[in-house]
């Protein structure tokens, strides 16, 4: 896909769209739900014939890279051809459902966790527990994990390039509320202290935070989201209801910014740039223009992993899938664990600013070590949390039931309904959603 600081915008429109090739492949459960022979696990056999690989978004930026890579590995495996074929970011989901259709999907494509769940259960997305599974301790245990479906017995994807956010904060603005600016809040509990004692000493004029919360920060928090099984959400627990009563005590101490309901990534990284919210997720570019435009808040920019009471940071993941049904499965394996193997991995991540998702990469100096630019100051921390990080937001959480979820918290928020009215309400409506998807 195409790497941007709006990259999870455009996971969340990609989940609203990956529904289509569901619905496309319930057209055709003949080629969809087709067991044995092109559609079975195995990918024994000898690594030959030519692998259409599919990438989205990827050739202007880096078909150096791309060409060079496909180059070694038929260099490498003699009788391979790899014919690259690079799709628009837009209506990408749309396309692979008219391949999934069409019975012309790729043999290694390109997907998040998302896309690949409507291709996993009409059985066009290899198994690489069955047929790859020689290589799962190639991974990070939580980028592997990414790909898997609750409900589902596999993994349908390598993992290839990952990324986080970590987090900016005010120090002068730490240090005017009487904190200490060089101990950010790491939990949430000390987020809520914090943020009501920097409200209370700025009289409501200083917020800590931009945003409700969402799916992840549930996760974050511990909250289990969904049940083993795939059948149900289960946010409204008792410690989902106690989160969202504790943001309610923010918003109505003033300590959440006043439009956090509404706030869009944009606007909430205004506002910080602004100085009136002490914290917020940002990337390298963002130090960048903070350097440029606001050089008072980027002198005291600190830079801190996402509070979390599970010690585990969100992770944002890109996998490449093996169709099921390609011809040429044993070379199609091949290629996916060659694109996604170390060396390629940490390749790329000089290329652009993503972090490889292999075992021991992120220990290489490249990740470690800062030079004291800008780049160095954001990479460094977002690679230490990358190490043990999580992707919480469930596979199966569409775009439409984070906009359930967002609803209802607000109305939570303002007092329209109690915490726990307002997340019963949510599970039951994301629940109903869920099962309507198939």
């Amino acid at each position: 896909m195409r790497i941007s600081r709006r990259q999870e915008r455009h996971t969340a429109r990609r989940a609203a769209t990956a529904t289509a090739i569901a619905t496309a492949c319930a057209l055709l459960t003949t080629a969809c739900g087709a067991s044995g022979g092109a559609g079975s696990d195995s990918a024994s056999g000898k690594v030959e014939g030519t692998v259409k690989f599919q990438t989205w978004n990827l050739r202007t930026n880096f078909k150096k890279y791309f060409e060079g890579l496909i180059a070694d590995f038929e260099q490498k495996h003699p009788g391979t051809k790899v014919e690259w074929i690079d799709q628009p970011a837009e209506n990408y989901a749309d396309k692979l459902s008219a391949d999934a259709a069409g019975g012309t999907l790729p043999d290694v494509v390109n997907v998040s966790p998302d896309l690949a769940v409507p291709l996993a259960k009409a059985g066009l997305a290899l198994d690489l527990d069955k047929a790859a599974g020689q290589y799962r301790d190639e991974y990070l245990d939580g980028a592997w994990k990414s790909h898997r479906i609750p409900g589902m017995e596999g993994t349908y994807a390598f993992p290839w390039y990952l990324n986080t956010g970590p987090m900016f904060y005010n120090k002068k603005l730490f240090k005017e509320a009487g904190l200490d600016p060089e101990k950010p809040p790491t939990t949430y509990d000390r987020l809520f202290e914090d943020a009501k004692e920097m409200a209370d000493r700025s009289k409501g004029r200083i917020a800590m935070l931009g945003n409700a919360p969402a799916i992840e920060d549930f996760g974050r928090y511990g909250v289990p989201l969904m049940d083993e099984q795939g059948t149900k959400f289960t946010f409204d627990d008792a410690k989902g209801v106690e989160l969202l009563k504790k943001y309610k005590e923010l918003y109505d101490a003033g300590a959440l910014d006043s439009q956090a309901l509404t706030n869009e990534a944009e606007a909430t990284g205004r506002k910080f740039q602004q100085q009136s919210i002490a914290m917020n997720p940002g990337s390298a570019l963002d130090l960048g223009k903070f350097k440029k435009e606001a050089p008072s808040l980027y002198k005291n920019i600190g830079i801190t992993p996402a509070v979390s009471n599970t010690g585990k940071d969100n992770m944002y993941v890109q996998g490449v899938m093996v169709n099921a049904r390609s011809e040429v499965k044993p070379a199609a394996v091949a290629f996916a664990h060659f694109l996604t193997n170390a060396e390629n991995q940490m390749d790329f991540a000089h290329e652009v600013t993503v972090f490889p998702s292999t075992e021991g990469s992120l220990d290489d100096p490249f990740f470690t070590e800062e030079d004291g630019t800008d780049e160095t100051r954001v990479r460094v921390a977002a690679a230490k949390s990358l190490k043990t990080a999580v992707n919480y937001t469930p596979v199966l959480f569409s775009d439409q039931m984070k906009t359930v979820l967002r609803n209802e918290v607000a109305k939570a928020m303002q007092g329209e309904k109690s915490p726990r009215q307002a997340l019963d309400d949510a599970v039951a409506e994301c629940d109903r959603l869920l099962k309507s998807a198939g």
